[in-house]
């Protein structure tokens, strides 16, 4: 073997030691973020504009890739932690005390010590977190693998399997992935108590500024998007009238005088009705299109002269190494409140933890797959209204490789744009229960963006209204919005297939709140008398207008 530098000096476990090479002393100093995010700063973008006009997820039609021969690599453990410093030789100590750990008391005390340094040595390694990045790196940050002899062989197949680009359109972030994305500008870090002050060159503070824009960029979005609709709508009135214009033009002859051309028939006069109510319509539509069209320009105008004054007061920003770090912090927090008290907060992937089943682990696929199910039984679940129209607009997915048992959602929209925004959601990787981990994390983000919007009357109204009541009449105890997301898996898992497991009132609460679509209910009032009382109230509703 080798001789062993130093810093990784002392007894090892073999399997380590077969791995590991001599690393050389640790790089002299640590390379400037802004030489690592490809140039040497990087303007904030605007975001893309979002799609409105999806209805649904796209279906999902691969799910998986060839194996790829990641964890073959001979020098997969060495590349890890190459150039990492001091990082690195505290998790290689800690990581051989814990395989040669004599008795399980030392086993946990190691464990523990652990969970610290890795999180220490992510938090070094993100920060030369880049397109070109090593591929081990890439996969310790992504998967938490940091040693393959740590997996079975099955295991390191599936996770080798798993499709490495994004493909599928969607906003669903492994965690290099939302990192870069946050590092470069193109998302908003997560929110945190502590915000993050932006310079530009030239030490001018223009973190107010950039909030304006955020939220300008957000307006004219949503403006934009009520325009498309509204003209849409005039478009569709429009082939309504030439329709019926071109009904009225076909004439027949008289019965009584076949040689002359007869007057209209009562169709026709009902298309005449039809072309007057159409262009009272259509006037009433253009007034206020062109109304939204006076708010664009403002908007624009506004938004203009906001970049303008950010770039007079010293152009592009410069993205501060803090933030990316920060963001990490924020990802730990998620990971330590998926896992609980109680879980198994090691960060690292071992076979004996890791799910056995590719379809159990939580990939970009098989959680995009579970969003859909979960959005096709609660259809107003994405959707979202600004002036008088309703938009669709699914989160930001953040793929934490920790072993957690529940999903969160950290944010139902962002601080400086609530009107088009995502919210930002993550679901643990490695759970026992993939499908529970996505519900918690869905009935969270349902609970927020409700109680967000209703604002101090949140007790009293709507969703979060109507279930706080019956918690408290009930003399319930604990987190109010625990509850409701546990009874909201309840609702989506169990009572849409007609098993009767929640209260009858929250059953009542639900069905009027988050209405199954209008099948299932149709399926569901035959399959008992509660769910056919609950459909029959929705008809008197709907015949009084009351509902």
């Amino acid at each position: 073997m080798s001789p062993m530098s130093d810093k990784y000096s002392g007894d090892m476990d073999p399997e380590i030691a077969a791995l590991l090479q001599a690393d050389g002393p640790p790089s002299p100093s640590t390379p400037k973020f802004e030489d690592l995010f490809t140039g040497p700063r990087v303007e904030k973008q605007a975001p893309p504009a979002m799609d409105f006009s999806k209805a649904a997820f796209t279906p999902v039609r691969v799910f998986t890739q060839t194996p790829k021969p990641y964890f073959d690599n001979p020098s997969y453990y060495k590349i890890v932690l190459a150039e990492m410093g001091d990082t690195a030789a505290r998790v290689h100590k800690v990581l051989t005390d814990l395989m040669n750990a004599p008795d399980p008391e030392t086993r946990g005390q190691n464990r523990l010590r652990f969970i610290p340094a890795w999180w220490d040595f992510l938090e070094a390694l993100v920060r030369t977190l880049t397109p070109s990045m090593p591929e081990p790196k890439r996969l310790a940050v992504r998967y938490g693998v940091l040693l393959p002899t740590l997996l079975s062989p099955e295991q390191k197949t599936n996770l080798s399997s798993i499709i490495f680009e994004n493909n599928t359109g969607e906003t669903i972030h492994y965690v290099d992935e939302w990192l870069q994305k946050v590092g470069s500008g193109e998302v908003a870090p997560l929110a945190t108590d502590e915000e993050i002050r932006v310079t530009k060159k030239g030490g001018v503070d223009n973190s107010a500024l950039l909030q304006k824009i955020e939220k300008l960029q957000g307006q004219t979005q949503a403006q934009t998007n009520l325009i498309n609709v509204k003209t849409l709508e005039m478009n569709d009135i429009e082939d309504a009238m030439i329709r019926a214009a071109g009904q009225v033009r076909i004439h027949d002859k008289n019965p009584n005088f076949p040689q002359l051309q007869d007057n209209l028939n009562g169709t026709q006069r009902g298309s005449l009705t039809l072309i007057q109510d159409c262009l009272k319509r259509l006037s009433g539509l253009d007034k206020e299109v062109d109304l939204y069209y006076r708010d664009l320009e403002k908007m624009t105008a506004e938004l203009r002269a906001a970049e303008a004054r950010v770039n007079e007061s010293g152009g592009a920003a410069t993205v501060d190494a803090r933030v990316v770090v920060r963001e990490l912090g924020s990802i730990r927090q998620m990971a330590k409140i998926s896992v609980g008290r109680q879980g198994n907060h090691f960060p690292v992937v071992m076979k004996q933890y890791l799910p056995p089943r590719l379809e159990d682990i939580a990939t970009r696929e098989n959680v995009l797959n579970t969003m859909a199910e979960v959005e096709r039984l609660d259809p107003g679940l994405f959707l979202r209204n600004f002036k008088n129209t309703t938009n669709r607009i699914s989160p930001h997915v953040i793929l934490i490789p920790s072993f957690g048992e529940v999903g969160l959602c950290w944010e139902p929209f962002e601080k400086y744009n609530r009107s088009t925004s995502r919210g930002r959601i993550a679901i643990p990787m490695y759970s026992k229960n993939l499908k529970n981990a996505v519900l918690t994390a869905l009935g969270d983000l349902r609970w927020q963006v409700v109680k967000e919007k209703a604002g101090y009357r949140w007790m009293e109204e709507g969703l979060t209204g109507w279930y706080y009541q019956w918690f408290t009449d009930r003399g319930l105890r604990g987190d109010v919005k625990e509850s409701f997301v546990q009874d909201y898996i309840l609702w989506i898992t169990k009572e849409s297939e007609g098993t009767q497991k929640l209260d009858k009132d929250v059953r009542g609460i639900f069905w009027r709140n988050t209405p199954f679509p209008t099948e299932i209910r149709e399926t569901l009032r035959n399959r008992g008398f509660v769910y056919n009382e609950l459909y029959k109230k929705d008809v008197n509703r709907s015949m009084s207008d009351g509902y």
